[in-house]
């Protein structure tokens, strides 16, 4: 019997458009109830999101409130020739979210009595709403950070990144618990605030729902298979130039494509959706590879683990850093199981998930000679079969049922003070 409540305050929620950095909340919503919690969410309405799709909100549970407020994003609403104030978009563009949350946000916590906050990053002004909400109304507040909110260089505006540092000081000065889903930005964010209690920092882990791996299997077009001689990797989601970096692979390739070792019969790599898309078709057309690497469109969240499934590799970039962040696309990799291919420090946190999930292809993003050897030796493994993904039992460890039953304790600490 669901006796307590949690406002969930989140901008990632359906209808927007995206995969993994949705199905975090969107997971918890549907697995709390199992553990004695009952979610009400608040959220953004969708004219804040750029890109909409209503292919998830059928995956929103029943009996779950959900309160949409008025929020627009600076840069497409209010800006002039792509030009706004930098004071319109502290702590970011979405900050006219916060006076609307802060009101609906109370109008919740008067009808429902919840017993805890939770509070999302990104973006930062669901944490701001969180701070105030947990001045304004006493109940404890649970900060879920993914990731760092600041580093030494992010932002890049210096003023907006005081202005994190700020708004990331009170957020750990205030709540009741920090999450985090590393052990590297657990020990970072020790470093960095000594005075907070170890106690008070805590890791949940992303992961990979089993539902919808059945769902995409159950409606997939293909099984999984090598086409002939020709191999298919994928790389699902975003890149960037300065973390996750493609230009030592695409040399790489381009070496193996000189001494005749790969062509476009032997190999097709397609990049799905990965932002700045000129960009990375200049690349290809600079290294001679367009036929062989393409750069795909976004699709749908089904869409997208269905490709993973039927893909014979799984591609994975985090550069150096990133050490102390693993992307949640790497526990959909676990569950599709297929052979991955990682490039990334080996000293960062993502190496060590691979490795106790006994990945053995890990190489550093950077150099291009090591890629070349490593990738070479991968994929003839994978054509002689000698390949495989992480078994299926040592995924299931990474599922969203259990990490939501470690939320679940974290709010039960905090709510009984």
């Amino acid at each position: 019997m669901v006796s307590r409540h949690v406002l969930i305050i989140v901008f990632h929620f359906p209808p927007a458009k995206g995969s993994s950095g949705i199905q975090r909340t969107l997971k918890f919503c549907a697995y709390l109830r199992e553990h004695g919690w009952s979610p009400v969410v608040l959220t953004v309405s969708p004219r804040a999101h750029e890109f909409v799709s209503d292919e998830q909100l059928r995956d929103i549970p029943q009996g779950v409130p959900v309160e949409r407020v008025f929020c627009v994003d600076t840069a497409r609403a209010l800006s002039i020739r792509g030009r706004y104030f930098r004071w319109m978009a502290q702590p970011d563009r979405w900050v006219s979210w916060w006076p609307g949350g802060v009101l609906k946000g109370l109008s919740l916590i008067r009808r429902y009595r919840p017993n805890a906050i939770l509070s999302t990053f990104p973006i930062a002004t669901a944490h701001l709403i969180g701070l105030t909400l947990h001045r304004l109304s006493g109940v404890p507040w649970v900060a879920d950070f993914r990731d760092s909110m600041t580093e030494d260089n992010w932002p890049r505006d210096p003023f907006t990144r005081r202005v994190h540092r700020t708004l990331e000081a009170a957020t750990l000065r205030e709540c009741a618990r920090a999450v985090f889903t590393t052990p590297g930005a657990v020990k970072m964010y020790s470093q960095r605030y000594p005075a907070i209690p170890a106690t008070r920092l805590s890791i949940v882990e992303n992961g990979f729902d089993e539902e919808n791996f059945v769902d995409a299997e159950t409606n997939m077009v293909r099984a999984p298979e090598t086409e002939g001689e020709r191999v298919t990797l994928v790389h699902s989601g975003l890149l960037y130039p300065e973390d996750r970096d493609p230009r030592p692979f695409l040399e790489a390739l381009a070496r193996l494509r000189s001494r005749g070792e790969i062509g476009p019969a032997t190999l097709r790599v397609r990049l799905r959706a990965p932002g700045n898309d000129g960009y990375y078709n200049s690349l290809l057309e600079e290294h001679a590879l367009s036929d062989i690497v393409s750069i795909e469109n976004a699709v749908g969240y089904r869409s997208a683990l269905q490709e993973m499934l039927c893909a014979d590799g799984l591609l994975l970039f985090q550069g150096p850093t990133c050490n102390h962040q693993i992307p949640a696309k790497l526990y959909e990799y676990f569950r599709a199981g297929r052979p991955i291919f990682a490039l990334t420090d080996p000293s960062g946190d993502t190496a060590s998930v691979l490795r106790t999930a006994g990945v053995p292809d890990i190489v550093g993003i950077t150099d291009a000679d090591a890629i070349e050897l490593a990738l070479n030796a991968f994929l003839a493994d994978i054509r002689a079969g000698r390949r495989t993904g992480v078994a299926r039992s040592v995924a299931s460890t990474y599922s969203r049922s259990a990490r939501t039953a470690e939320l679940a304790g974290i709010l039960d600490c905090v709510a009984s003070g």
